[in-house]
C-alpha cells in the first residue's frame, strides 16, 4: 500500500465511491500515528537531544482489493477534515433506510 498525497487520496476516494454506488461497501479507518522520536548522534558519539516528531493521522480506504491510504499531519487536519466531510456527505445518498420493526407485537401494555 502506497501513501498518496491528500488531494490525490480524496480524488481516488470519490472515484471509489462512484464505483460502489450501486452495490458494495467502502471501509474507512483512521488511526493516530506518533512517529518514534529520532535520536541524533554527532560525529564524536555524544547523543544530542531527541527531536520530537509531529503526530499524524493515517487514513485508509478499502474496497475489495483496492486500497488507498494517506497521512495527514496535525497541522493540516482541519483543512483535510473539511474536504473529507464534503466527499463523505456527497456520496451518502445511496444508503438504504433501516426497516422499523413493529413494537406492538412483543410488548405488553403497562399497568398504571
Amino acid at each position: 500500500m502506497v501513501l498518496r498525497s491528500q488531494d490525490l487520496f480524496l480524488n481516488d476516494l470519490m472515484r471509489l465511491f462512484e464505483r460502489t454506488r450501486a452495490s458494495g461497501s467502502v471501509f474507512i479507518t483512521m488511526k493516530r500515528c506518533e512517529p518514534k522520536p529520532s535520536k541524533k548522534v554527532d560525529k564524536k558519539g555524544a547523543k544530542a537531544a531527541e527531536v520530537e516528531a509531529e503526530p499524524a493521522c493515517l487514513i485508509r480506504a478499502k474496497y475489495g482489493k483496492t486500497r488507498l491510504s494517506t497521512m495527514v499531519p496535525a497541522k493540516d487536519h482541519v483543512r483535510f477534515q473539511i474536504q473529507f466531510g464534503k466527499v463523505l456527505s456527497g456520496h451518502m445518498d445511496s444508503l438504504k433506510k433501516k426497516e422499523k420493526k413493529d413494537k406492538a407485537k412483543g410488548s405488553k401494555p403497562r399497568a398504571e
